[in-house]
């Protein structure tokens, strides 16, 4: 029996006085003490309020220290984190919370009278947290400066290795999020295999750029985990960005194919700038070999990346390359071998039951111990990803090379990745599909040097319009969707491809289009 959080209670005895989180945004500093301290009060008070063991409780904040103090709250008393992303629009968090029937939802002062707007179509939500300086106009709304006053809570729950501990939302073919069901046990595996791929050591200091909705937060768990620094940037900005690493003497940087791309074309005294750094992440997206063989020959410096999934809580059951890979940059194209407790193997895409010899191309798939249980209320979609004999089916295709490190060439699901946010296609055509405007519409992925992808949208207009602007598809589409998700381009089509006039080809819609000027 064991909870995650557990480790947090630990490294305050060890090391209370150390520093151990860094918020410069909000000029909030927490040694480990304070930070148990927070988490003992936050717990105390959410059990004073009735939360209790298996309770789901969403999270619906900016990157922040209350994010973090949140999760380790929530998974201390037995209850299940539901994190959301703060750009969320009023259907997105809607969904969220009525899907994952949450109990409880913790919100910022800015976004108060949003959240209250719900409260008439989420039965299930009982209370909302919020921080800041709110006005309270519902009865069902508390501060969370009153609970932190609350007794703590010294002894987290006891909970099983496969005990339910967050329900991570993505989405998959369907479009519609769906719920992976993240484990006590899942966490530990992740945390102890990013320690081990990052070769963290006490006082590593770490700039953490990924929101901590996504599961990429793992990484900054990992540092705490270590004894190191996590430094919170909300989002990315180049300066801001190069000014932390100077400012706090980086050893670990978070980062992301665009951000390296950003860096090979930085000014010349970007090296003098991050030479304290020791080691990079990459994820969420493909790293191209020449925009690696660039930034090796300029900085020196590895990069270790990564390959997993919300459903693995990223290396809690994936693969890694590591600087000892290094044999040439041309192998900078692999995502290297499994770590920890990881398997993994090249499946036919059609008979997942087939394995496929080394070098063949297939779909792949993972088992480990970080594996999500399925999906929350989802038994069919589950028992097709997640299966009987403990493997995880990725939706993604790739090939074993004969040095047994794993090469992604495609995506079997039609995700955009656009600077490491995941982009459904189907999830965006169902909200522009309702334009008066369009008849048809199909949103597909185009090469983007920087970004890795950017979506795209192809439309066939309704009877009788004739002219139809990419301006009038933005500002229609951020009423319905975070900002990431809107399409680039708009490509104005006669008709959509379709195999027997029904499956939309969007292999063709890529090969047709993002080479051509003609947009609107």
């Amino acid at each position: 029996m064991s909870n995650v959080s557990v480790f947090l209670d630990n490294r305050a005895k060890a090391d209370p006085d150390m520093l151990a989180l860094v918020h410069p945004t909000g000029e909030t500093t927490y040694t480990y003490h304070e930070l148990a301290s927070a988490v003992h009060r936050l717990s105390g008070g959410l059990i004073a309020q009735g939360i209790s063991i298996g309770d789901r409780i969403a999270i619906f904040l900016d990157s922040s220290p209350e994010y973090l103090i949140s999760y380790f709250a929530i998974w201390r008393i037995g209850g299940v984190v539901v994190p959301t992303n703060i750009v969320y629009k009023e259907k997105e968090l809607l969904h969220v919370i009525q899907d994952s029937q949450a109990t409880a939802i913790i919100c910022d002062a800015a976004h108060l009278a949003l959240v209250e707007k719900l409260l008439s179509d989420a039965p299930t939500l009982q209370m909302i947290i919020t921080t800041g300086s709110p006005t309270l106009s519902s009865p069902k709304t508390i501060s969370w400066d009153q609970l932190m006053l609350s007794l703590p809570l010294l002894e987290a729950v006891s909970c099983g290795l496969d005990t339910i501990c967050q329900i991570q939302y993505t989405s998959g073919t369907t479009g519609t999020p769906k719920g992976a069901m993240l484990t006590h046990g899942g966490w530990i595996a992740a945390l102890d295999n990013e320690c081990d791929i990052l070769d963290l050591v006490r006082g590593d200091i770490y700039l953490g750029i990924y929101p901590m909705g996504h599961v990429g937060l793992s990484w900054g768990i990992s540092v705490l985990k270590a004894g190191g620094v996590y430094v919170i940037l909300e989002r990315f900005d180049p300066e801001r960005y190069l000014s932390l690493i100077e400012q706090y003497q980086v050893t670990v940087l978070a980062s992301m194919p665009p951000v390296i791309h950003m860096l090979t074309e930085a000014p010349e005294n970007t090296e003098e700038r991050i030479k304290t750094v020791r080691v990079l992440i990459s994820g969420g997206g493909p790293l191209h070999s020449p925009t690696w063989k660039i930034f090796h020959t300029r900085y020196n410096l590895p990069i270790v990346n990564a390959y997993g999934l919300s459903e693995t809580i990223v290396l809690g059951a994936g693969t890694a390359i590591r600087p000892y890979h290094y044999r040439t940059a041309d192998e900078y194209n692999s995502v290297g071998t499994p770590v920890g407790y990881t398997e993994v193997c090249i499946v036919d895409q059609n008979d997942p039951k087939l394995r496929l010899p080394q070098g063949e191309t297939g779909e792949i798939a993972l088992r480990g111990p970080g594996l999500a249980l399925g999906y929350w209320n989802r038994p069919t979609e589950s028992e097709q990803t997640f299966l009987s004999d403990g493997w995880f089916l990725t939706g993604d295709v790739g090939y074993l090379d004969p040095l047994g490190m794993l090469v992604i060439t495609d995506r079997k699901k039609d995700v955009i990745i656009m600077s490491g946010w995941k982009i459904y296609p189907t999830e965006v055509e169902e909200s522009l599909i309702h334009h008066p405007k369009i008849s048809e519409v199909a949103v597909f992925g185009c090469p983007d040097e920087e970004k890795g992808e950017i979506p795209v949208v192809a439309v066939v207009l309704a009877e009788g319009v004739e002219a139809f602007s990419h301006d009038e598809l933005t500002i229609y589409a951020k009423e319905q969707l975070a900002g990431y998700k809107i399409p680039r381009r708009t490509y104005i089509v006669s008709q959509l491809p379709r195999v027997n006039g029904w499956k939309l080809l969007r292999e063709e819609l890529r090969n047709l289009l993002c080479n051509t000027l003609d947009q609107c």
